[in-house]
């Protein structure tokens, strides 16, 4: 791993009436001003229709490449290499839906989201609407404690937590760093459960679009399998295509956050900090950039959610220079110890549980020996 790093860090971050900002405060808010105006005056945060043009259109016609081969292959074990490409296909379109929550397309909230219940709620069967709300959510607060949702699950990222883990949780946090790619062929099926609870509980708006459009995938989805393969093929195509789908998506979010700085609930670290420090980009050309949906310039997509995809390469050096210049940390690496790196940091938290278990046991034998 390669870290350019220097020293100043002072957290502030949450505007408060009263009273004043110290001047170091209003410093570090100013540190952000900065980069944005370097970023905005380079034309990084330009729309880029013709990316997205082009990339959409390529991306749906292997969609249906990939179902008219499933269709003409017909009632055959071979079937399971098209779920592995559909597979592959589904995430690709999730990145899209991705870049449409964060209004990188058209940068407009209602033309982007159209454009993301496309590519989300019918083309994969993901809400948009509940999906953008988590997801921004994570963005304000990423690896805070109780304030970010993607470290709330079913994995522990600081011993705080794991400790704190009781039962059947309690086993999962301590063999999670062994159990996180096995868990991860139940993502998507965690997505289509959470998608059809938030439009259950009301939890998005215009449900009865979002609803309508999750119906059409399912039934279309369904049927098209059903009608080709026998019901013990259709099963096993099912499964392994929506394994493949999760497993996809999980190991290409995998690298950005852990192992990096865990923040305590309630932190006030200043937001250019607070995205920097808890993020790590991945090294690659064009094959780890289309691989990633452009998620392994993680520090830049943290810092300007609303930059398109293609202008996060370009950022990279100019958003790593100036982290040098403050004395801010920027963490990137190779892909290899990207996963090295995120696995090691749940083993070691998986390992506080022991350390937890140990500590609560030696009273309990004290007291017996009394």
């Amino acid at each position: 791993m390669t870290a350019k790093a220097a020293t100043r860090d002072v957290p502030v971050d949450r505007i408060e009436v009263s009273p004043p900002p110290e001047p170091a405060a209003r410093a570090h808010r100013s540190d952000y001003s900065v980069l944005l105006r370097r970023v905005r005056d380079a034309g990084l945060l330009d729309r880029r229709l013709s990316y997205y043009a082009w990339k959409g259109g390529a991306v749906v016609a292997a969609l249906i490449a990939g179902w008219t081969a499933f269709a003409l292959i017909g009632d055959s074990w071979w079937q399971l290499a098209v779920a592995a490409f559909l597979a592959a296909i589904f995430a690709q379109l999730a990145f899209l839906g991705h870049d449409a929550g964060h209004r990188q397309i058209f940068g407009s909230r209602r033309a982007d989201y159209l454009v993301g219940t496309l590519f989300g709620n019918l083309a994969i069967g993901v809400s948009i609407g509940w999906w953008t709300s988590n997801h921004n959510r994570h963005h304000a607060h990423p690896n805070t404690e109780d304030a970010d949702p993607d470290i709330m699950g079913v994995l522990a990222h600081s011993s705080v937590r794991a400790r704190a883990g009781r039962g059947l949780r309690r086993v999962i946090f301590r063999y999670q760093g062994w159990l996180f790619f096995p868990m991860l062929l139940l993502e998507g099926a965690s997505l289509h459960y959470s998608s059809v609870r938030a439009i259950v509980r009301r939890d998005i708006p215009r449900r009865g679009l979002e609803a309508a459009l999750l119906l059409a995938h399912a039934a279309g989805y369904l049927a098209i399998v059903f009608l080709v393969l026998s019901p013990v093929k259709a099963v096993v195509f099912i499964a392994v295509q929506q394994g493949l789908f999760g497993l996809y998506m999980g190991s290409s979010f995998a690298p950005n956050h852990k192992g990096m700085a865990v923040l305590p609930a309630g932190d006030s670290t200043d937001y250019l900090r607070r995205q920097v420090l808890t993020s790590r980009n991945v090294r690659g050309g064009p094959v780890v950039d289309t691989a990633f949906g452009g998620l392994n310039y993680q520090i830049e997509h943290h810092l300007f959610p609303s930059m398109p995809r293609p202008n996060l390469r370009r950022a990279q050096p100019m958003v790593a220079q100036y982290c040098a210049e403050i004395g801010v940390p920027y963490c990137e690496t190779g892909l290899i110890a990207s996963y090295t790196q995120s696995v090691g940091h749940l083993n070691t938290v998986g390992k506080s549980t022991r350390r937890g278990a140990a500590a609560a046991a030696a009273p309990a034998d004290s007291e017996s020996e009394r």
